[in-house]
């Protein structure tokens, strides 16, 4: 969440600056000056801009402010606190629960300072814009910057997710960005490079939501993994294994793949007959997961939502094996022996379709995709037990975040009035 007013502050409250902001500032300025021209740069400057950054309370630990509240880690504890909590200590210092603070840091402040210097049209990140440009130039600047900030490029699907919402992600071929990532690029060149119409920006982004009657858990594990420092490990070495890697690489992106079109196939079925995929929904959250894998044997010539949910988990679970195999072969622990412990048990609770470990991987999060039946106690039920099993983990300390899946499409301008909590937010950051 971005509000501008007037004047510029660089540094995290301990003296020390902010890369992700500081590179995102001073590449959207360059890509505005290149768009705009300097007079009219300057004249939208006027006296300097004051921009608050305000994050919500998921993408940090809270475990601190509920216990100062003196109140368990519940998801009932998170909603009676207030939004937009200050952390009380430097960015350095603040445990990040793996949900991509940094992409959605640098993609809402590069879109921001777009719009607040008219570089994309007013309506560029509206529902009905006349025009994908202005969310692609976004897309295109945010990547580019959070390339630079993290000194590589990684995945890019954290800042697409920002960008574009829920999705099927193929990253850009790396190559589009080398030249401007070599330093001090002119302006022609960092405009030609990043502008929509550059056809060497060949991203695939197809739409995607979770299955009808399902929902996303998310719970933040001990403590934050360095995800640059990861990456840059996995990077590493694939280019000294480049055989083993592409086999582990090629194996997971088909699994990967697979899932994505399970998943639009059960929304398929929900179309197809909703009073029969309800029922099906209510029989399975009633067993344990293992038990659906018999509703899904490979000869099977119909595919009922009983199969695709029982190859749902199938698959999550191989998804699962191939990044303990490359966590395994790389030295990196992207599924730690102390996460498989706690996804094999949440796995193995009536209701849980799958799980793993988000982003590239580590100890700080999870997540579960559960069934949430039309039997409200039913969906409870569900829900609650993989409550209970988190406040019990005696292995790590486990506490769920707020967060549920967005249908809305990533990056959009909205009104002050229009978030609970913001502005008496912005009032005690001022």
């Amino acid at each position: 969440m971005i509000i501008f007013k007037s004047k510029s502050k660089l540094d995290d409250g301990s003296g020390t600056k902010n890369r992700f902001v500081q590179t995102a500032l001073e590449g959207t300025l360059a890509i505005v000056l290149a768009i705009q021209g300097k007079d009219s740069l300057l004249s939208s400057l006027g006296q300097g801009l004051e921009i608050h950054v305000l994050a919500d309370n998921d993408f940090y630990s809270q475990r601190t402010s509920l216990a100062a509240r003196n109140l368990a880690p519940t998801l009932e504890s998170l909603n009676s606190i207030p939004p937009f909590l200050p952390q009380g200590c430097p960015i350095t210092k603040v445990h990040k629960t793996g949900l991509g603070s940094s992409a959605s840091l640098i993609t809402s402040l590069v879109s921001a300072l777009l719009l607040h210097f008219g570089a994309i049209p007013s309506d560029s990140l509206s529902s009905n814009a006349s025009s994908d440009q202005g969310r692609e130039l976004a897309h295109n600047v945010a990547q580019y910057v959070h390339c630079l900030a993290q000194g590589k490029v990684g995945s890019g699907f954290d800042v697409s997710s920002a960008v574009f919402g829920s999705q099927v992600y193929q990253r850009f071929e790396p190559v589009v960005i080398a030249e401007i990532m070599q330093g001090n690029p002119s302006a022609s060149t960092l405009l030609s490079t990043l502008s929509p119409s550059n056809k060497a920006w060949n991203h695939v982004v197809s739409p995607f939501k979770l299955p009808p009657l399902t929902r996303i858990m998310l719970a933040d594990v001990d403590s934050g993994s360095d995800t640059p420092s990861m990456v840059g490990s996995v990077l590493k070495w694939k280019k000294i294994e480049p055989t083993v890697s592409d086999q582990l690489w090629e194996g997971l992106d088909k699994c990967n793949r697979g899932l994505g079109d399970i998943i639009n196939r059960l929304s398929q079925k929900y179309q197809e007959d909703k009073a029969g995929y309800a029922s099906t929904v209510d029989k399975l959250t009633r067993e344990a997961g293992d038990e659906w894998e018999r509703h899904s044997p490979i000869e099977a010539l119909e595919v009922t939502a009983a199969q695709l949910f029982g190859n749902t988990r199938r698959l999550t679970k191989s998804i699962r094996d191939g990044m303990r195999a490359m966590g395994k072969s790389s030295g990196v622990p992207i599924e730690p022996p102390e996460q498989t412990q706690l996804l094999d048990a949440c796995c193995a609770l009536p209701g849980v379709v799958g799980g793993g470990v988000p982003g590239a991987g580590g100890y700080d999060a999870i997540w579960l995709l559960v069934l949430q039946p039309q039997d409200e106690a039913l969906a409870c039920s569900v829900v609650s037990s993989v409550e209970k099993l988190w406040q019990g983990w005696t292995g790590m300390s486990v506490s769920p975040l707020l967060a549920t899946e967005s249908l809305e499409r990533g990056a959009r301008k909205e009104s002050i009035e229009g978030i609970p909590g913001l502005d008496a937010a912005l009032k005690g950051s001022a």
